[in-house]
């Protein structure tokens, strides 16, 4: 609860009154007032006890952060200042808690901020409800869907630039955690009108001018359509550029939800190609002729228009021709036709264009529906949002305000009701006696519209269904009769003859006086925007294109479900549409946003006065208050009343350890309020007056005052106390330390004193003991002087004798060499001068051989197998050598390279080896393949889990395992395959579940032929009379082409000790059942890479075309 009086309440801090319930005194001029003054200091929401009225302010303002979701997420609706996001949580707590339904009713009139509004609501529920993937892709999608529904039912007009066209209502459902699990999208009454015809100042459907805008040159080449906003009759060009509106970037924006939503590409660029047509025929243009019999007809001027519009949407053009030129009426068995003059031609071609508008906005409803509806079965929770027109009184109205005020006169009347309603069971469940309350109740204006008998709209629909001349003059006369003598209904007719000379009411009008006032109809167009009539056999053309979209748009185009039973109209349409509505409405618990416009000007910081005067008039605001102030003007639950007002009392202050109740007792006693002012609930404290809500607030400010100053106080002698015993710390600290450093110097000051003294006395003592040793050492230096003279003497002495002794036995032995050499040499003479040639060519080889064999050991090359560099020879004789050299290197190396193999390797160079042997210089595809490993199991079949099933029916070893196309024997196409090589068999298995459907031994495969070209085709030949050649030999393609016959042809060697053939050639014979067939391969073109292309051209020749 401390934590609650942090934050900003209801009560605190308030500019003006933040609840219009508590504004006293009760006058519609106080109530503009303080609407004026929180407008003034950007407060745009303020309450009617739980409605918001909302002021557009026309400008960005910081209170829809993150930050502020957080304040208001679980939080009292009264305990925060107003806040749309307050009545968010308020109805997604009571969904989520409570399991109520709940429904958000937003109204107000054009540019009073609803669409915004509803955007605000959906993104605080998509804030703090469930995250999570699945759940963040819900609140995508939903959040996703606003921006392609403004895109195609918004438009700009004179007072917004971004109006909602039609109503909608989205059911958001919940599962029982209050995550979001989808919705459901209704739209109401699209304003399709404006397809063809804009007020002056006013723009066509968005959709119109951010496709024209945002697309691509290439896109808008695909629709025929031109970037010129001047080329298209139906895009008014006063008000095509709107300021601060980009709508190429909307265009992308779109483009995007669209795809978040879950429209596919193909389901996109229909949508594009019917807006495209819906804006090509406007320029469709019509010209007088007349026929034979005097007829008038209309012919189209440039049929060009219409050639594009028949390209776009699929229609045979003469078929579009037609139906704009004629028109056939069907009755039981008879058929007439009869021609269209040119302004019903006109008719015809934007009836058509509003239809198709029309009914692609309610395919794209739908579509939206699709993608956003909950999955689940589970039973749900539903919170829906109602964004729908505002009452509107324009200088003239026509049949679209008669529709959207009768709507808004519908939820008026539930409005009241429930607002009654709820008024009344919250003082039937708090224990308050209830008092009836007087209110103008507007049944009689519904019934005066909607009744079955003589309501207004039950009078139309009569008026069109009638045969003979029907006209808006003879519908008003209608009214006139019927409706004159209600107090509600006024025309020239029913008014007394005093007031016919009235010219406020003209006679080609009537005028209802609504809740919201009184509004004056022109009847012009009520019977044909009524009838909404679409020509039989524009709805045929339309069912007749190849266009799938335009074919599901007009389903009573097909001549096999024709009905002559006439469309129910557009009014009848409507108010099913409203009953069902206010059904659906008063199933769930209600929740009123009221928006009001503060200006016509759309500009901040302006609030006229009389525009909002006459909002809060026909919107009931005052009324609305009035009802809640019937009984008691403020309720509170007890315990947020005690924590607030606790203060008061000194026996609640500063804890009550009672029931809250009776504590919010005692503390209205001890401040003498009238008993009369308020009552007990079971929960609540109800009370009556505002003033004595004002008076207990005065009060705690007063109190809080006090209690300010009773903090201060203490606070004060709490500061002064804590830095008197601080200092007197302090003070003990720093003494300790001077004593502390007094002693210390004294100490130091001893301890050099000391140091002194011993260091002089160590001196002395170590001079003497020096003195001592030196002499010592004297003494024994000249003993060791005299010794090492005379051993010296003694020494020389005896060198001098043994040098004597060495020369004379030197001589003796240079002597004695002399001699001996020159017996050898007299010796050796003969022998030598024979002898000597031959002698110094074996000994200047072998040095040359050795200077040879030392420089080599310095030039070897590297080790590796693959380096031919070797060092050129010295001297021409040594080339044998040089050779034999480098091959015993080469040998060596190759030998300590293979060494340094597994097991494993040297079978991989075994089978490149192979390969080599079997493919170079033969096959095109051999050289792409020596420097690829050969992996073997390219499907990692026995780690994939799908194919678990596959590896487990396999018991041998598998060799290898790719994926092949296997072509068919009859027409060529190929099918993928698995082909799987065991120690034993050869292996096909289905692609996708992995079945086997064929095991052929390695014995008998006899054969496997392929071309010499760049490419992976081979037939597999089978043993006749095998099991497995029923239906003949295999065709097949794989980019792995050389490994898979590589280790085939291993294999069937190792296992059956018998050499398959491999054939390759460019044209070879394949056995197809009991005939041969000829494979032969062509040079040619391929659409898909490198794959080759088989045909068959007939029972003997199938050709393959390779790259």
């Amino acid at each position: 609860m401390a934590k609650m009086e942090g934050k900003t309440s209801l009560l605190d801090n308030m500019i003006g009154v933040g609840d219009m319930v508590l504004l006293e005194p009760l006058e519609e001029e106080s109530f503009m007032n303080n609407l004026k003054k929180r407008f003034d200091h950007s407060e745009i929401y303020t309450y009617i006890g739980s409605v918001v009225i909302s002021v557009n302010p026309y400008r960005s303002l910081p209170i829809y952060t993150p930050d502020k979701v957080e304040e208001y997420r679980n939080r009292n609706f009264y305990e925060l200042s107003p806040h749309i996001y307050a009545l968010s949580d308020e109805a997604y707590r009571s969904l989520r808690d409570q399991d109520k339904d709940q429904c958000i009713l937003i109204t107000g009139e054009s540019g009073a901020g609803k669409t915004e509004a509803s955007k605000l609501v959906m993104s605080y529920v998509a804030a703090v409800c469930g995250k999570g993937a699945e759940v963040n892709q819900v609140k995508e999608q939903l959040l996703q869907s606003n921006p392609v529904l403004e895109a195609f039912g918004n438009a700009k007009t004179v007072r917004n630039d971004n109006s909602s066209r039609f109503g909608k209502y989205m059911d958001i459902e919940f599962d029982f955690k209050g995550d979001p699990l989808g919705g459901v999208i209704s739209n109401y009454l699209l304003e399709k009108s404006r397809v063809v015809r804009q007020p002056r100042g006013e723009r066509n459907f968005h959709i119109f001018y951010q496709l024209l805008s945002g697309s691509s040159e290439d896109l808008l080449n695909k629709l025929k359509l031109e970037r010129d906003f001047s080329k298209y009759n139906y895009l008014s060009l006063d008000s095509a550029k709107v300021k601060g509106v980009d709508d190429a970037s909307n265009f992308r924006t779109v483009r995007n939800a669209m795809q978040i939503v879950g429209f596919m590409e193909h389901e996109t660029q229909s949508v594009l190609e019917v807006i495209a047509a819906v804006l090509k025929l406007g320029n469709i243009e019509f010209k007088p002729e007349s026929r034979v019999n005097g007829l008038d007809e209309s012919k189209i001027k440039d049929k060009n228009e219409l050639k594009e519009i028949c390209e776009l949407t699929g229609i045979d053009q003469s078929v579009l021709e037609r139906a704009f030129s004629f028109r056939t009426v069907e009755a039981k068995q008879e058929k007439v036709s009869t021609t269209l003059n040119v302004s019903q031609a006109y008719y015809a071609r934007d009836a058509l264009a509003k239809n198709m508008y029309f009914r692609l906005f309610s395919w794209l409803v739908n579509r939206i529906n699709e993608s956003i509806k909950a999955q689940s079965k589970v039973r749900k929770k539903v919170m829906g949002v109602l964004d729908i027109y505002g009452f509107e009184i324009f200088e003239e109205n026509s049949f679209e305000q008669f529709i959207i005020n009768y709507c808004n006169e519908k939820l008026q009347q539930i409005f009241i009701e429930l607002t009654l309603k709820e008024e009344q069971e919250e003082y039937i469940r708090e224990g308050i006696e209830w008092t009836h309350i007087q209110y103008f109740n507007n049944a009689i204006i519904c019934d005066l519209i909607e009744n079955n008998q003589n309501g207004i709209l039950a009078m139309l629909d009569e008026e069109c269904l009638r045969p003979g001349t029907v006209t808006d003059e003879t519908f008003l006369e209608k009214l006139n009769q019927i409706c004159a003598t209600h107090q509600h209904f006024e025309s020239r007719m029913s008014k007394s003859s005093r007031f016919l000379n009235d010219t406020s009411l003209p006679h080609s009008c009537f005028r209802i006086q609504h809740y919201a006032g009184k509004v004056m109809y022109q009847v012009e167009g009520f019977v044909d925007k009524n009838n909404d009539l679409l020509y039989r056999d524009l709805s045929q053309a339309m069912w007749k294109a190849n266009h799938g979209l335009i074919k599901d748009m007009f389903p009573e185009g097909n001549p096999a479900k024709i009905n002559l039973k006439r469309p129910p109209t557009a009014g009848s349409q409507f108010k099913a549409s409203v009953s069902t509505l206010m059904k659906n409405l008063l199933t769930k618990n209600p929740n009123y946003i009221r928006c009001v416009k503060p200006n016509d000007k759309k500009a901040a910081h302006i609030f006229n006065d009389a525009l909002v005067r006459h909002q809060v008039s026909y919107l009931g605001l005052l009324e609305n208050v009035r009802v809640r102030r019937a009984g008691y003007a403020f309720r509170q639950p007890y315990e947020p009343c005690l924590e607030r007002y606790k203060m008061l009392c000194k026996q609640t202050w500063p804890h009550w350890k009672g029931p809250a109740r009776a504590g919010v007792e005692v503390l209205l006693n001890d401040l003498e309020i009238p008993k009369e002012e308020f009552s007990f609930g079971r929960s609540k404290i109800f009370i009556r007056n505002p003033r004595t809500l004002f008076k207990l607030e005065e009060y705690r400010k007063e109190r809080l005052e006090d209690l300010a100053t009773l903090i201060q106080k203490i606070y004060r002698g709490w500061k002064c106390r804590t830095r008197f015993l601080l200092m007197k710390r302090s003070q003990i600290v720093v003494a300790a330390w001077v004593r502390r450093y007094l002693q210390q110097n004294k100490y130091k000051q001893i301890k050099r004193s000391t140091i002194v003294v011993q260091s002089y006395t160590r001196g002395w003592k170590a001079r003497t003991i020096l003195r001592e040793l030196k002499y010592q050492k004297l003494c024994n230096e000249a003993a060791t002087t005299i010794a090492a003279y005379w051993h010296g003497t003694q020494a020389r002495r005896e060198l001098k004798r043994l040098k004597m002794e060495a020369r004379r036995k030197h001589a003796v032995a240079v002597i004695w060499a002399y001699w001996l050499g020159l017996k050898v040499r007299r010796d050796y003479r003969k022998f030598f001068r024979a002898n000597a040639g031959k002698k110094i060519y074996e000994f200047t080889i072998q040095r040359i051989m050795q200077k040879y064999f030392l420089e080599m050991k310095n030039k070897v090359p590297s080790v590796s197998p693959i380096d031919n560099n070797w060092p050129t020879r010295p001297y021409l004789f040594l080339d044998a050598t040089h050779k034999e050299m480098k091959r015993i290197f080469h040998l060596w190396r190759c030998k300590k390279y293979r060494d340094q193999f597994t097991e494993q390797k040297k079978f991989i160079y075994d089978e490149k080896l192979e390969a080599s042997e079997l493919f170079k210089e033969k096959k095109s595809l051999y050289p792409a393949s020596v420097g690829q490993p050969f992996q073997g199991d390219y499907l990692e079949i026995t780690k994939n889990p799908k194919y678990k099933k596959l590896s487990d029916a396999i018991e041998d070893k598998i060799i290898i395992a790719d994926t092949v196309s296997k072509i068919n024997r009859a027409n060529g196409k190929g099918a993928n395959r698995i082909l799987l090589l065991t120690k034993n068999n050869v292996i096909l298995a289905d692609h996708k579940s992995g079945q086997i459907k064929l095991e052929v031994p390695l014995g008998d495969v006899t054969k496997v032929s392929m071309s010499s070209q760049n490419d992976g085709f081979f037939a597999l030949h089978l043993k006749e009379g095998s099991a497995a050649a029923s239906k003949g030999d295999f065709l097949f393609s794989n980019e792995h082409l050389i490994e898979m016959a590589t280790k085939l042809y291993r294999t069937t060697l190792m296992q059956t000790q018998q050499r398959i053939i491999i054939e390759i050639a460019d044209e070879f014979l394949v056995q197809f059942k009991q005939d041969k067939v000829c494979v032969k391969f062509i040079q040619g073109t391929q659409k898909n890479g490198n794959i080759p292309t088989c045909k068959r051209k007939n029972n003997r020749l199938l050709e393959v075309a390779v790259p």
